[in-house]
């Protein structure tokens, strides 16, 4: 299973279309808006969401409820659309008035641009806006789908903003989801959940903007995902590369991932015991659910680091493509904090590398086959 997405943060729409999807997978319009909505609150947010409702419109893939083994088309529309007929036309000549020539340090403008050989920022930071990921959420929710049917539940808490961190993780086995999306900043402890919303209060009264970090994990999921053979199949890598894709993410760790190097291996791996009843167990969970570029049966724990947004109320000093000449960076409408939706795009990236893995690993026809070849794989564990 696999995603590609289209659209500009204010063109008409944006699209997603999900490819080698199974047949049987129960996929209705309403449990993808849930997640659209999750991604959209959060403390810290800017007056795009305001604006914007995200409902996705499913194209094709779907009847009467489940896929049907096609493609899976889904549409988000942007309201915001309307009031940007004059830049953002597929036809006619641009407003020279329009055009943005000052890059923003820190986000895709200037490398962009660069690149593309542009001669406005804007046809680079259209694309390269976060206002994409509400395609990939739609698109992972398929996923989250089918991995629901397998018996596997993607969760994701906010453990940083700015200077303050929750000091003690939860196991991700014992998170009460609906209660962390209760938090305005995803943040399953109250009072750091509070503590956050003024740091944020603080961070917009001064202009800035803050990141922070997140934990996304997949309960449920067997032994034995991936592979040790060759680089491709290594599911770390593949996790990795899925979650630094998200704009803005710095840094990620499976695990206990960089605080690994300072520990000795004692203290570090994993010890494997045997309990009569429930077979093959862990006492700790320090590998993250993955050793050798496998799933080894514990929850998939991954944690990523968010970098402040690139816009700034107070802009950071840039240069005029024009002129060469300093200017501020440009502003466009932004967030203050937008770590707590990141975590919910990050869902999603989780979720199709770990459906593709189960592809892999049961069958790519229906959930049917998937479902049969899985208890034949778990029926062939110790136990």
């Amino acid at each position: 299973m696999r995603y590609v997405t289209a659209g500009e943060s204010h063109g008409r729409a944006l699209v997603a279309i999900v490819s080698d999807v199974p047949a049987g997978v129960p996929l209705d319009a309403a449990a993808i808006d849930r997640d659209l909505a999750r991604r959209q609150h959060g403390y810290g947010r800017g007056g795009r969401m305001a604006i914007e409702r995200d409902a996705v419109q499913i194209l094709s893939g779907v009847r009467f409820g489940r896929t049907i083994g096609s493609p899976v088309a889904l549409v988000i529309a942007n309201r915001d659309w309307d009031q940007w007929l004059d830049v953002m036309a597929v036809s006619g000549e641009p407003n020279p008035r329009a055009r943005v020539t000052a890059p923003r340090p820190g986000h895709a403008d200037l490398a962009g641009v660069l690149r593309i050989g542009a001669d406005d920022v804007r046809d680079v930071l259209e694309r390269a806006s976060a206002r994409e990921t509400a395609a990939r959420v739609a698109a992972g929710a398929v996923a989250k789908s089918l991995l629901a049917e397998l018996g596997v539940r993607v969760v994701s808490f906010v453990t940083r903003i700015g200077g303050v961190a929750l000091e003690t993780e939860p196991d991700p086995r014992e998170v009460d989801q609906s209660a962390v999306d209760g938090s305005p900043v995803r943040c399953p402890d109250e009072g750091v959940s509070a503590a956050m919303q003024a740091e944020i209060d603080a961070a917009r009264a001064d202009g800035e903007s803050l990141g922070g970090v997140f934990v996304v994990a997949a309960v449920g999921v067997v032994p034995g995902l991936g592979g040790y053979a060759e680089a491709g199949q290594r599911l770390d890598a593949r996790i990795g590369s899925a979650i630094l894709s998200i704009p803005a993410i710095k840094g990620v760790e499976i695990g206990d991932g960089f605080a690994s190097a300072s520990r000795p291996g004692s203290a570090v791996h994993d010890s494997i015991l045997y309990e009569e009843g429930r077979g093959i167990v862990r006492p700790t969970n320090r590998a993250g659910g993955i050793e050798g570029g496998m799933t080894n049966g514990e929850p998939v724990v991954v944690r990523a680091a968010m970098k402040p947004i690139p816009t700034l109320m107070r802009p950071l000093p840039s240069v005029d493509l024009d002129t060469m000449k300093p200017v501020d960076a440009a502003k466009e409408r932004s967030d203050v904090c937008a770590v707590p939706a990141a975590a919910v795009v990050a869902e999603a990236e989780l979720a199709m590398v770990l459906a593709d893995a189960y592809q892999d690993a049961f069958g790519r026809r229906s959930v049917a086959e998937m479902r049969e070849a899985l208890e034949r794989f778990r029926d062939g564990l110790p136990r």
